[in-house]
């Protein structure tokens, strides 16, 4: 640790009316890959968690913008929900960096450690969480943040506005994808007729793979959901979106706990053709956001390997489930 994160971090609790002096311990937290995150502890063992952007000559996708705006929305419109998330405390900038404080939630990313006896019940609860994260919705469609430009009054254009940014960076950062950039834009826009089944704007955090879902384990009681973070990349749109993190290169579909608290606690999931359809359309975004992320983050070796062996073939699958439900 830094002298700088920790005058830093002392300078960021006095903003936020907290005790700079009760400050014990700043320590750097991992599975970020744009934002810094370190967890503060203060003396009584309070922990908060502070977020700070790059600064804004790192290269970035578009969607990118401002991300810390998008969370600070996340965990307001969250926040009467019934939804275990950080609260935030304080909102900041520093020598032109943006900064985020929140509380801590108690427990760990899911790990490996789940026992099946655990998982079945602990996705039912995750759920029921999701339904009711969704029962929150905006004054409009897309990303809060305004990095795309402002909210739209209907899921087709924002979505579509998202999939043509998102296409408009592979070009920049000449991403290595399986099909070029004309191909893929082809065959999504057969699909975008489905985008107008979407008439809410809903809260959706898309980034909920195992690592953004603490697990909480008292010592006196049963494993349970700790909290949902990470919400920098939530925008208001189709509450389906969100279960293609959740089953990341998988099929939500076969995930019958999940999808049995979703539906207990009022979430709607059914998959029909045009469902199916919107479904294909999410999972090739976030494919093409992990693409084509590989050249800004310029990351090693074996992290382009696993891209193009996992990720390129998912991109594949979902644009020809496409082209099969349209034809």
């Amino acid at each position: 640790m830094s002298v700088d994160s920790w005058e830093r971090a002392r300078r960021i609790l006095e903003d936020a009316h907290l005790a700079p002096d009760r400050l014990t311990g700043v320590r750097p937290l991992s599975g970020g890959t744009y934002n810094t995150v370190e967890e503060l502890l203060l003396t009584d063992g309070t922990r908060y968690v502070l977020k700070t952007a790059p600064a804004s000559t790192v290269p970035s996708l578009r969607y990118e913008r401002r991300l810390l705006d998008s969370e600070v929305e996340f965990y307001r419109a969250a926040a009467g929900a019934g939804v275990e998330t950080p609260r935030v405390v304080t909102v900041g900038e520093e020598a032109d960096v943006p900064h985020l404080l929140m509380t801590a939630c108690p427990g760990e990313p899911w790990n490996g450690s789940v026992t099946e006896a655990e998982r079945a019940p602990l996705r039912r609860e995750l759920g029921r969480q999701l339904a009711r994260l969704h029962t929150v919705t905006g004054p409009g469609y897309g990303y809060p943040s305004g990095a795309l430009g402002p909210l739209a009054p209907d899921w087709r254009t924002a979505f579509t506005a998202m999939l043509e940014a998102i296409l408009d960076d592979a070009r920049y950062y000449m991403a290595r994808l399986p099909r070029s950039v004309d191909q893929i834009t082809y065959m999504l826009e057969a699909a975008y007729p489905a985008l107008d089944e979407v008439t809410v704007p809903a809260l959706v955090h898309f980034d909920l793979w195992d690592g953004n879902i603490l697990l909480d384990r008292p010592s006196d009681g049963e494993a349970r959901i700790g909290g949902l973070i990470d919400g920098e990349r939530m925008f208001w749109g189709d509450p389906l979106a969100d279960f293609v993190s959740l089953a990341l290169l998988g099929d939500i579909k076969k995930d019958e706990p999940f999808l049995a608290g979703y539906r207990e606690a009022g979430g709607r999931a059914v998959f029909d053709p045009p469902a199916r359809l919107r479904l294909a359309l999410y999972r090739a975004y976030l494919y093409l956001i992990m693409l084509t992320e590989t050249n800004p983050r310029a990351v090693d070796v074996d992290k382009e390997r696993w891209v193009q062996a996992v990720v390129a073939p998912e991109l594949v699958i979902a644009l020809d489930e496409i082209q099969e439900e349209v034809s």
